[in-house]
Order: C-alpha cells, then sequence, then structure tokens
C-alpha cells in the first residue's frame, strides 16, 4: 500500500457513510429528502473508496487504472454538491425558490460532468464545485433553524462548517507527520466527524 493513511482513512470514511446509508434507507416510506440525504452519503462513500483505492493501490506507473478511478472519485462528488444543493432547496426555501435552486443545480452538475471529463478532473475542480453547495446547504440548516428551534438543524450546520475547516487542511497542506499522517489523512478524519454530525441531523429530519 503506497499512501496507507490516506487509503486507511478514506475507506474508514466509505464505511462511515454507507452506515449512515443503512440507517436512513431501511425506514419503509421516504420523501424527497430522505432520499438526497441517502444520496448524498452513498456518493461520498462511492468517492471515498475509489479515492483510497487510487491513493493505495495505483501509483503513477499505472496511469490507466488510476485515471479510471480517479473520474469515479470526482463524479461521485459532483453528486454529492447536487445532493448538497437539493437537500437546500427542501430544507431552507420555499416552493418556488427550491424549484430554481433544483433546476440550476442539475444545471451546474451537467457542466462539472463536461468539464470533469473533457477539459479538467484536478481536484480543485471539485472543491469548486462542491463548496457552494456547502454554503447552501449550510445556510439553509441555519434558516430551518431560525424557523424551527430544532437542534438537529444547528448540529448539521456546524458539520457542515467542519467539513469546510477539513478542506481548508487539505488545501493548506497541513500534515500532522509527514511521512505517517499527513494533510489528506487529517482531511479524511476531519471530514468523518462533520459528517456525523449531518447524519445527526438527517437522521431526526419528518422523512416519512
Amino acid at each position: 500500500m503506497s499512501e496507507p493513511d490516506v487509503a486507511l482513512t478514506d475507506y474508514g470514511l466509505a464505511i462511515e457513510c454507507a452506515v449512515f446509508v443503512y440507517f436512513l434507507a431501511r425506514r419503509r416510506t421516504r420523501s424527497s429528502l430522505a432520499n438526497w440525504f441517502i444520496v448524498f452519503f452513498a456518493s461520498v462513500a462511492v468517492a471515498a473508496a475509489a479515492g483510497g483505492t487510487v491513493h493505495g493501490f495505483f501509483p503513477e506507473d499505472n496511469p490507466a487504472g488510476k485515471a479510471a478511478l480517479w473520474l469515479v472519485t470526482m463524479l461521485s462528488i459532483g453528486i454529492t454538491a447536487l445532493a448538497g444543493a437539493q437537500l437546500a432547496a427542501l430544507v431552507g426555501f420555499g416552493k418556488t425558490v427550491a424549484l430554481w435552486i433544483s433546476r440550476a443545480a442539475t444545471v451546474i452538475f451537467f457542466v462539472y460532468v463536461a468539464l470533469v471529463v473533457l477539459v479538467n478532473s484536478s481536484f480543485v475542480v471539485a472543491i469548486v464545485d462542491y463548496l457552494p453547495a456547502v454554503f447552501l446547504l449550510a445556510y439553509a440548516f441555519l434558516v430551518a433553524y431560525r424557523q424551527h428551534r430544532q437542534t438537529a438543524y444547528l448540529v448539521g450546520f456546524f458539520g457542515l462548517g467542519v467539513t469546510l475547516a477539513a478542506a481548508v487542511v487539505q488545501q493548506m497542506g497541513w500534515d500532522i507527520n509527514r511521512r505517517y499522517f499527513t494533510h489528506d489523512a487529517l482531511y479524511h478524519v476531519l471530514q468523518a466527524a462533520g459528517l456525523a454530525m449531518i447524519f445527526l441531523a438527517a437522521k431526526d429530519q419528518p422523512f416519512d
């Protein structure tokens, strides 16, 4: 395994999100809100599993396999961003605004897919696509908390804040240990904490 700290924390993130999907999907009836939360966590799980495999088992001398798995990672992140925007529309906005947000998010997703497949598949592109959805969902959680005073919304808001902090750590390259625990591994650990908080918000939503 070429980057064990990064690969193993990626796999841990994938397992965590798969567990979240299991608990959310086991309800007998689900609303659109529930389904988008499931898509959100499932796409993170796929991205993390593919990313872990790239970092752990596909060195630079296997460019074809690495490129294919990296494309899966990038497209999954795009789905996560789409799900985040759809969740924001459902949680924090009225029907008319929510419809426009949904349409815009869908268009942006297809533009992102074309960009990643045809032009540039660097992780910076994924962050540029993902961050607006994170900010929008954080705003929606805050609006919902102000309206309903339910703690779950506030937990979700802070969870998204943790995921943003994780992105800053990753982009700044802040390592705990350059050999055993790099900034990418720290990014995954912080993401896991933030996603756990988002799950706590998700499981308290009126899904049925």
